[in-house]
């Protein structure tokens, strides 16, 4: 009985630990579940809805790091959610992209994080096959970046309208580039003789390009503005049987649907009121910019035939009615040309800028558009003179300010805002050793003068680099 007892007794106690050792290990387990999906988490023991709140108020020139602290960070850094989040909290950041061309056909985008002076460099634009559709014996031609070579419009023209068999040399040129929605886009051109219907996107928040659905048609030197959170694409040329053709037509893109749509095309009214065919026939109206303004689309335009070009005004779309109306006289004829009649033009605030280039004698001005008297104005404080003729000015708007991005003659691509207000204060600034030599050079020099309004806020060496175009995105 004892032994039976003592038997039982064994059992129990054995039944007892093996209790004990099941229990301990659904704790173990419930600790390492518990432990993992703390890891899992953005912050330890922090719901991730505050753990996103975080990582929204955290400057987008650190993301690049931040990716790197972990899988969590990573995924959280480039989904939608965060940036939707950085929205509502009104904490997105407006960047400035350059791009750039080197070494004859290399072409390189660079962004500028304007609070912290500091620069990125893009991913490269990929390789594109692109098919001939105007040669049976071509299966197609390779591209190296689809953006323009920063061929000049004139030379272009020239080529277009005196030398067709020269336009056959001409290895890539004529893209276009605009952003909306948070993105940059490159649009369409030439390689060599093809026509390229084809449109990128580069998105800031997975840093990568990809393909989204091209035009309706091929065309190079289009321009393009946004209205409505939507991509509009106006004129260009187009590559037909019979050699360039200027293009009236327009579309626009919805970042939302990824779908293009048709637009009336330009009427081009004052191309229709030549007096004799043979002129008709010889001058080609083209658009020569294009601004978003008050609500409007406003394109101007020009008659070319080379070396002469004639502006005949412009025309203006309104979504609303969908259609097109001759701008207004003042703005039409009083808008600065720049080379071959293109225009360079921002909206800043409501205000519309244009840059009136510098001739041998006088320096630049920019002049704004009054609506009310439909006049143009040159504001306060020319340019200052620290390029030479072959490098082009380009005028971008963020933080609510004008600036004006050129190349100095040290080599440095220099990013000036218009600001009356600091002007004094930032002129004894300049000192600063964060600012780096070369910018502190150039700083001083554009200070001397009190009339000067403009503040250099970034510069970076640049080398034989040639400014192409820039744009500026919001996320």
């Amino acid at each position: 009985m004892g032994a039976r007892l003592s038997l039982n007794n064994h059992k129990s106690s054995t039944i007892k630990l093996s209790e004990v050792s099941q229990s301990d290990t659904c704790k173990r387990q419930r600790a390492s579940s518990s432990f993992s999906n703390e890891n899992l988490r953005l912050f330890p023991y922090l719901p991730d809805e505050i753990s996103l709140q975080i990582l929204a108020r955290l400057p987008r020139i650190w993301h690049l790091n931040a990716k790197l602290v972990s899988r969590s960070w990573k995924v959280a850094l480039t989904s939608g959610e965060l940036y939707k989040l950085r929205k509502e909290l009104g904490t997105t950041e407006e960047w400035l992209y350059i791009l750039t061309k080197v070494d004859g056909d290399k072409l390189l985008w660079y962004a500028l994080d304007p609070a912290s002076r500091m620069w990125q460099r893009l991913p490269p634009m990929p390789k594109v096959v692109v098919e001939d559709e105007t040669r049976r014996g071509l299966s197609g031609l390779r591209l190296w970046n689809m953006v323009a070579s920063n061929i000049k419009i004139v030379d272009s023209v020239r080529e277009w309208l005196g030398k067709r068999d020269a336009f056959d040399k001409i290895r890539c040129c004529g893209c276009s580039i605009g952003s909306v929605d948070g993105c940059l886009y490159v649009l369409g051109g030439f390689s060599r003789t093809v026509g390229l219907k084809s449109v990128w996107r580069y998105d800031p928040i997975v840093n990568c390009w990809s393909e989204v659905t091209p035009m309706s048609i091929a065309r190079a030197y289009c321009k393009t503005g946004v209205l409505n959170n939507k991509l509009y694409v106006v004129g260009g040329v187009t590559r037909g049987r019979g050699g360039l053709t200027p293009l009236q037509s327009a579309e626009v893109f919805d970042p939302c649907t990824g779908m293009w749509s048709e637009v009336p095309s330009m009427p081009f009214s004052k191309a229709q009121m030549l007096p004799t065919a043979f002129l008709a026939e010889l001058l080609k109206p083209i658009a020569t910019g294009m601004t978003s303004y008050r609500g409007k689309l406003y394109v101007p335009q020009s008659l070319y035939c080379w070396p002469f070009f004639v502006d005949v005004g412009g025309e203006v779309y309104d979504p609303e009615t969908n259609s097109w109306v001759e701008m207004p006289i003042g703005m039409g004829e009083g808008w600065p040309a720049k080379q071959a009649g293109s225009k360079l033009s921002v909206t800043v605030d409501g205000g519309l800028y244009s840059l009136d280039p510098s001739s041998s004698l006088d320096s630049p001005t920019i002049k704004m558009y009054d609506h009310q008297d439909d006049s143009w104005e040159i504001i306060e404080g020319d340019l200052p003179i620290f390029t030479d003729s072959e490098s082009p000015y380009l005028l971008a708007g963020f933080h609510g300010k004008l600036h004006v991005i050129t190349k100095a003659t040290n080599h440095n691509i220099v990013v000036m805002q218009a600001d009356r207000q600091n002007q004094l204060v930032y002129a004894a600034s300049t000192s600063s050793p964060s600012l780096g030599k070369s910018l502190q050079e150039f700083s001083q020099v554009v200070a001397r003068s009190p009339e000067h309004i403009w503040k250099v806020i970034a510069s970076k060496s640049a080398g034989s680099t040639e400014l192409v175009s820039c744009q500026v995105v919001d996320i």
